[in-house]
């Protein structure tokens, strides 16, 4: 037995997502399906699926889930598609709206030519909540050494409702990303695995990122990384609190005005295509 799906892909600035319409429609059980969609070779391909759900709390609520199946708290890029797609498909007709994530309340704001402006919250530094076993108390956890299988880095941790290790390196083109990034996504000093970040210093306001995103492998770009990028940058002293990230996939524009203020996130949705595809079993 078998239905047709249909979804519409999208990306941010290079981040790239499969977006299906759980309000207007029921959708198979994700658990399963979820990874073989997000195939590249299989299936449609992405780095997260993006689910369109009611809620209770806020305007809608967004599920993530990644590549290998798993569910994730919070996505900076995909919250910018996720408006684009609410926006562009009628379901809404605010210029600002409240999304409920599992990282908590997010506030995507219509920026104008596709561009979106997202409130991201204030970060957390209490290695706690991040969750991280490095640092104590209220931290922030900055430039603390970190063993990899015998290798000795410095790394910084945020959390932006979802985790982040932070590492600064001279060359993000130079950087061991592929080798690195899943041995500190999966290190025992952070127990909800981590996204991790490999940072290059430009100017003060211009840095350059890579990122080995949890449960997704190297992607393009990672918006509530840039986020964290930002914080760790500004605690550094080596970051104006306005400045320019660039990823792989595009650019973002951050703003941390104080450390008791949120952080703002502009940068780019667009939609690909949209289509349909068999889906046996569900």
């Amino acid at each position: 037995m078998s239905r047709t799906l249909c979804f519409t892909k999208m990306h941010g600035a290079g981040n790239d997502y499969i977006v299906l319409d759980g309000v207007r429609g029921t959708l198979p059980p994700l658990e399963k399906l979820a990874k073989r969609l997000a195939d590249r070779n299989f299936g449609i391909g992405c780095d997260q699926i993006l689910v369109v759900r009611p809620s209770t709390q806020a305007d809608f609520r967004m599920e993530i889930w990644n590549a290998d199946g798993s569910q994730v708290e919070m996505c900076g890029n995909g919250i910018r598609a996720f408006f684009k797609y609410v926006r562009d498909r009628g379901l809404t007709t605010k210029d600002e709206i409240r999304v409920e994530t599992l990282g908590g309340i997010v506030r995507p704001r219509w920026a104008g030519n596709d561009l979106v402006t997202v409130d991201m919250g204030l970060p957390v530094l209490a290695p706690a909540k991040i969750p991280t076993r490095l640092g104590s108390g209220d931290g922030p956890v900055l430039d603390v050494p970190l063993d990899v299988d015998g290798e000795r880095v410095l790394v910084s941790s945020v959390s932006m409702g979802n985790p982040h290790c932070v590492l600064f390196v001279p060359s993000v083109a130079l950087a061991p990303v592929r080798e690195l990034g899943p041995r500190i996504e999966h290190h025992a000093a952070f127990p909800n695995r981590v996204n991790v970040e490999f940072v290059e210093i430009v100017s003060r306001s211009l840095l350059r990122q890579r990122t080995w995103e949890r449960g997704a492998g190297e992607t393009l770009a990672c918006g509530s990384g840039a986020c964290a990028v930002a914080v760790v940058a500004i605690l550094r002293g080596v970051a104006e609190r306005s400045l320019t990230i660039a990823l792989r996939g595009g650019e973002l524009q951050l703003s941390w005005p104080a450390t008791d203020a949120p952080i703002s996130m502009t940068g780019p949705a667009a939609e690909v295509f949209t289509g349909q595809i068999a889906v046996e079993g569900a």
